[in-house]
């Protein structure tokens, strides 16, 4: 089984997701942790729960989802996961952080792993990627069968849906991933998004005003 905890943190309210198995085995995805208290939130979950990180994934790779990169490189010697497609953003990251006012440590240099139907296991337990894309050129989701939960980045939220004016996002793109890809799956599946409270594929198809698909 996998179990799922979030740390909302950084000035822009992100989601940090931890996913882990029975045997303790642990994913951190999209870590914004940005002031000391964030990081040190992050790390005592993980050493009081005895979690073993083993992999650090990014869904995309805009400023408040990697905020934490850095620590998490540093502190478990984890080197982040993207999908190709997104590294020009990566490598962005401190421009555009500096215009906000954001001090971003150096990026660790990423793997480009994350790609269309690749399988990420956890204990005994798989998660299939999903390419979608239209918030960012390379945004992936994760999406677990067998418990019908989808980590969503910043595709889907509570109705509502990613925004498409930063760069590399795509409004046309956008939708078109929500209704062909997205909504395609199974009514209860569970949406954990990077901003906000967690959904179920049923309810945005029904009530978010942003998607015309009943």
């Amino acid at each position: 089984m996998i179990y799922l905890h979030s740390f909302t943190h950084n000035p822009f309210q992100e989601n940090t997701w931890l996913l882990w198995s029975d045997e303790l085995d642990c994913l951190i995805i999209d870590p914004g942790c940005y002031t000391p208290d964030e990081k040190q939130e992050l790390s005592d979950f993980i050493e009081n729960k005895q979690l073993k990180p083993k992999r650090l994934i990014n869904t995309h790779c805009h400023i408040d989802h990697v905020l934490g990169n850095p620590y998490v490189h540093q502190r478990y010697g984890l080197t982040p996961e993207i999908h190709p497609l997104d590294l020009p953003l990566l490598k962005a990251v401190e421009q555009y952080g500096a215009i906000w006012g954001i001090n971003s440590q150096v990026q660790p240099e990423p793997l480009l792993s994350l790609k269309e139907g690749d399988i990420i296991s956890l204990g005994n337990n798989k998660l299939e990627i999903l390419f979608t894309p239209g918030h960012a050129p390379g945004e992936i989701s994760l999406f677990c069968r067998e418990q019908n939960f989808l980590i969503a980045g910043d595709v889907l939220f509570y109705e509502s849906i990613g925004r498409t004016d930063l760069p590399g996002g795509n409004h046309s793109e956008l939708i078109k991933t929500i209704t062909e890809k997205l909504f395609s799956l199974d009514d209860i599946t569970e949406v954990h998004p990077g901003h906000g409270p967690s959904t179920t594929i049923g309810h945005e198809r029904k009530y978010n005003p942003y998607v015309n698909v009943k």
